[in-house]
């Protein structure tokens, strides 16, 4: 059976300590080189990788396609509107044709059930780019983030602060696995799924309060409000205004407090411009991790983790 990563649960505590371990090893192997120069194991020489893009993307694009040509293996990008899948082929058949063409498939779409599908069907390993339900990938840069800052994971306190969208479904599925804790500040009508929280077994809670979430924090993260087609953005906006990350509200967290913020970014918004291009800001690491910890994801998908 291909080793697919659809969520960090594929890989459990184990598999996320040992992909870390392995992204930090090879960032600090790499340091000086040129980007485009193979890693000196070349361990995916050979291979290739499929990403489809039904989402647009710039970070997650450009890292899978870095991540592989490192590792010395090879990449085919498309957006389905290129495909035959953006014109009525099943998800099933293109997974059955990109496994014959591939050794590996990323798929970056809007909906959870199309990837469950392409994994239903594929041969190969099939890896989450992002979904409406969770964005693993993301989350495992943010982990990588975090411990080469020097913080451990386990007994941490992570605030979250804004909507409860797919980014924060993934970090609560984090917490659980690797012993940290989420508080997250969400206004009604815009929590995570209940579920989850209630599957964090005690990991994960919500509250209404922005400085209750933040207080004593060690990392304090948000993600863009509006995304990608969704409607209703002055409501949402609206909803949502109280909980902009600004200095006032860092100043809650510990001293040495970091913030995270997936990219896009929207100043003024969601977080203010003295935070996120502020000294407690890693936002650049975190985006530059994107390629360092699927890098990782993608060895322990082929088994060499």
């Amino acid at each position: 059976m291909p080793r697919h990563f659809l969520s960090l649960s594929d890989a459990g505590p184990d598999g996320i300590a040992a992909m870390l371990a392995d992204a930090l090893d090879r960032k600090f192997a790499r340091q000086g080189w040129p980007k485009g120069r193979a890693d000196a194991d070349a361990p995916l020489a050979g291979h290739v990788l499929a990403c489809v893009f039904e989402k647009n993307s710039t970070r997650t694009r450009f890292s899978f396609d870095g991540a592989m040509r490192q590792l010395g293996g090879d990449v085919i990008i498309s957006d389905s509107s290129q495909m035959q899948l953006g014109r009525g082929e099943t998800v099933a058949d293109t997974a059955r044709i990109l496994s014959g063409y591939c050794d590996a498939i990323m798929l970056r779409t809007d909906d959870h059930a199309k990837l469950e599908e392409m994994a239903a069907y594929a041969s190969v390993p099939v890896i989450n780019g992002l979904t409406d339900a969770s964005h693993p990938c993301q989350i495992m840069a943010d982990l990588l983030t975090v411990v080469e800052a020097g913080k451990s994971l386990p007994g941490l306190k992570v605030a979250w602060l804004g909507d409860g969208n797919n980014v924060l479904a993934s970090l609560v599925e984090a917490a659980t696995l690797m012993h940290f804790d989420v508080v997250a500040a969400c206004p009604q009508g815009f929590q995570p799924d209940e579920e989850a929280i209630v599957r964090s077994s005690g990991r994960a809670r919500i509250v209404a309060s922005p400085r209750e979430a933040v207080e004593g924090a060690d990392i304090v993260v948000t993600d863009t409000w509006i995304s990608m087609g969704q409607a209703h953005a002055e409501t949402k906006l609206a909803a949502l205004a109280p909980y902009q990350v600004d200095a006032a509200l860092m100043a809650i967290a510990k001293p040495d407090a970091k913030f995270l913020h997936c990219l896009p970014a929207h100043r003024g918004e969601e977080v203010s411009a003295e935070v996120i291009d502020g000294p407690q800001s890693l936002i650049w690491a975190e985006a530059q991790n994107r390629l360092h910890a699927q890098k990782s994801v993608l060895r322990w998908c082929f088994g060499q983790i």
